[in-house]
């Protein structure tokens, strides 16, 4: 129960919108680590080979638990996104996977990074209609 109070704590304030990228990775790094699924946005682990031994058990049921954690980290991050950003992360695969996506997205001025809005800022044309001044 406490756990969803500080979602829902943290869903009053400001979600990611993208210009806030930096406050916003704190709070969700002090809750995830309060929830202790820190280590989802750190790590990955893949589904272990099929077998039929008590070991391939224990593999896949630690498999298991960590798939339904890792789902809680990514929903944790989800529900403190804006609706906007909510569909271009969606489809990420593992919580580590969308956590180094929103770092490249939005984190830091990465020569990449940089690069990339600089092309982007090239590309877009005036509207002949439009002055520079409004």
């Amino acid at each position: 129960m406490a756990t969803k109070n500080i979602i829902a704590d943290l869903n009053k304030g400001e979600k990611l919108t993208g210009t806030n990228y930096d406050i916003w990775h704190k709070k969700m790094t002090f809750l995830l680590n309060e929830q202790e699924l820190f280590e989802h946005l750190t790590t990955i682990m893949t589904i272990p080979p099929e077998g039929n031994t008590a070991q391939s058990r224990r593999d896949l049921e630690v498999f298991e638990t960590w798939s339904k954690k890792d789902r809680c980290a990514r929903f944790t991050l989800l529900s403190c996104m804006h609706d906007d950003l909510i569909g271009a992360y969606e489809h990420c695969a593992t919580a580590k996977e969308m956590w180094d996506q929103l770092r490249f997205d939005f984190g830091g001025t990465s020569v990449t990074r940089l690069r990339s809005l600089v092309l982007k800022f090239e590309m877009y044309k005036k509207d002949p209609k439009n002055s520079m001044t409004g």
